[in-house]
């Protein structure tokens, strides 16, 4: 969904869907065992996000889906590269993969894959990580301000919200 405002506009994302945008946008979503991933160029103040539900899929040659964490990365770095600036340009944050069912100290398979698809999905394309916030149970709302690079992010497991806030340069 895209609301324009006077000074800019607001997307959120729901499951399977990513944005790239200017200086102008900030980008919102919600997650659970689901992960969202930010990339930012700090000088350029361009960026997006994607909000992918499931690590990856093994069918070649389809269309890309950003439901799919491969998919998803795939089609952000087509963008970085739409806008002749690189992958290794970009500040990436990643966040998301929680437990959301009791089903043990071990958690979510999906979680568990979605968390891991996302750290190898980095090294991959080349992408830096500044921040993460991953795994826990609970969900997490997002708002990326591509204007500044700064996330928030508010956490909660049903009972308990803690409000945080990554800026550009953070390492959590």
């Amino acid at each position: 969904m895209t609301t324009e405002l006077g000074s800019g506009i607001d997307i959120f994302l729901h499951p399977g869907e990513w944005y790239f945008g200017d200086r102008h946008t900030r980008i919102q979503t919600t997650l659970g065992s689901c992960i969202a991933v930010t990339v930012w160029h700090p000088s350029l103040k361009l960026g997006g996000m994607c909000h992918y539900m499931l690590p990856g899929r093994r069918v070649e040659g389809c269309e890309f889906n950003a439901r799919y964490g491969d998919d998803a990365l795939e089609l952000l770095v087509s963008e970085i590269r739409q806008h002749d600036t690189q992958a290794g340009d970009y500040e990436a944050k990643l966040f998301g993969g929680a437990s959301m069912l009791d089903v043990g100290p071990g958690g979510s398979s999906v979680a568990r894959r979605n968390v891991a698809a996302a750290e190898a999905l980095m090294v991959r394309h080349g992408l830096r990580v500044g921040a993460r916030s991953l795994g826990g149970t609970g969900y997490r709302q997002l708002r990326f301000n591509i204007a500044d690079g700064d996330v928030w992010v508010r956490q909660g497991d049903g009972r308990a919200i803690s409000v945080c806030r990554t800026r550009s340069g953070d390492v959590a």
